[in-house]
């Protein structure tokens, strides 16, 4: 390594830290969550994405508005579509998430939106960042929530996954100091772990949840990881009704398949490399990714999405009428208990546990030996009218 090199490294680092510093800074003086009571309407964006996504997602906007017809007729709630979200909009203008369509997203306090491509090697596309990352750090979505409920196999798991630290923070910006050495970084702040730690508790208070597992590699990972394990254990003395547990990242996805030890298992609360892994673990027990919807939650905005990808040889192979939307209507259920109406939220959860687990008349398969994406949000609809 020269000097030269090394020089060149340390600017670059501090930098990063400089950038890292202000983002700290700016979480200290966010206000209060958004309270949906005091608004007089509330704006949902609806954003396709690509491939399938839109497809997906404006079956699961029909099916939302059915359950809200009242409020929508009363202008307390409107459906803005947000198109340009695509791969081909970002690679034109080369940027994660095009100016346009961001104004549009911030103008939207919740945002149900599809999957998007993100270019990987060998892909035709250039290396742009994901857009999902992009979303989170400019809407300042730091949490993302996902659960998993089996409740015939005792599991029952709600996961909150720090969304804008951690190994993803400046994944985009590591350091090939030489053509032998190249450094990535991970981010740890007091005010980010905090927040998540805090979440995931009051989440487990609301809802009668009598665990939090913090879920860590501190013994290796000794500063990161032993920061946001300290951190988190001292949120969790605020909360003595709830047992707090601390757990390895790699022991843990070894006891999520342990048919004993997972029943134990309540609210998750870990970083964002260890969250992206295991959540989609998780899933598997559920019926897979293509099953599992999360939400990106922030104390101004909130985003609820699919966890699958964009699937474009469905499209590709005219197949996309065929997408299965279930993911997309479990993100909805979230996004109703979100802005504040549970009830409704119970109800599609009910409705979606019928079609999907109990009666499935309808099977998708994602060709034309399976329903369509319209035909089971039909479906869905019809389930929910037989549950009033």
């Amino acid at each position: 390594m020269t000097q030269e090199q090394l020089n060149s490294a340390v600017e670059r680092f501090k930098a990063l830290v400089t950038e890292q510093n202000k983002r700290s800074e700016k979480i200290k003086q966010q206000g209060d969550f958004i309270d949906f009571d005091k608004l007089d309407k509330l704006t949902i964006g609806v954003c396709g994405g690509d491939g399938i996504g839109p497809i997906i997602t404006a079956e699961s906007a029909r099916v939302l508005a059915f359950l809200l017809k009242d409020e929508v007729e009363s202008g307390k709630i409107e459906f803005k579509t947000i198109d340009g979200l695509t791969i081909e909009n970002r690679v034109k203008v080369n940027k994660a998430i095009p100016d346009d369509v961001m104004e549009q997203l911030k103008q939207c306090p919740v945002i149900l939106k599809g999957p998007t491509t993100t270019p990987q090697a060998g892909d035709p596309w250039p290396n742009i960042e994901s857009a999902n990352v992009a979303m989170r750090k400019a809407l300042d979505l730091f949490a993302n929530v996902r659960p998993v409920k089996i409740p015939e196999e005792g599991i029952d798991w709600t996961f909150f996954r720090e969304n804008t630290e951690g190994a993803y923070a400046v994944g985009s910006k590591g350091i090939n100091i030489t053509d032998d050495l190249a450094m990535d970084f991970v981010v740890t702040t007091t005010e980010g772990t905090e927040r998540i730690a805090r979440l995931a508790y009051e989440y487990a208070r609301k809802n009668g949840k009598d665990r939090v597992s913090i879920i860590q590699k501190a013994n290796i990972i000794k500063t990161t990881d032993g920061k946001f394990l300290n951190l988190a254990k001292n949120i969790g003395k605020e909360y003595p009704e709830i047992t707090t547990d601390e757990w390895y990242i790699d022991i843990t996805t070894a006891k999520l398949i342990d048919p004993k030890r997972r029943k134990d298992f309540k609210v998750f609360v870990l970083p964002n490399l260890y969250g992206d892994i295991i959540t989609d673990e998780a899933a598997e027990f559920m019926g897979g990714v293509g099953t599992a919807g999360s939400a990106n939650i922030g104390k101004k905005y909130a985003m609820f999405e699919a966890i699958h990808g964009s699937a474009p040889r469905m499209i590709k192979e005219g197949r996309g009428k065929y997408a299965d939307p279930a993911s997309m209507l479990r993100a909805s259920v979230m996004l109703l208990s979100h802005i504040g109406k549970q009830a409704q939220a119970d109800k599609l959860e009910r409705a979606l546990d019928i079609c999907m687990y109990e009666e499935k008349k309808m099977h998708i398969t994602g060709r034309e030996d399976g329903c369509t994406c319209e035909d089971f949000g039909n479906y869905v609809m019809e389930t929910l009218s037989r549950l009033d």
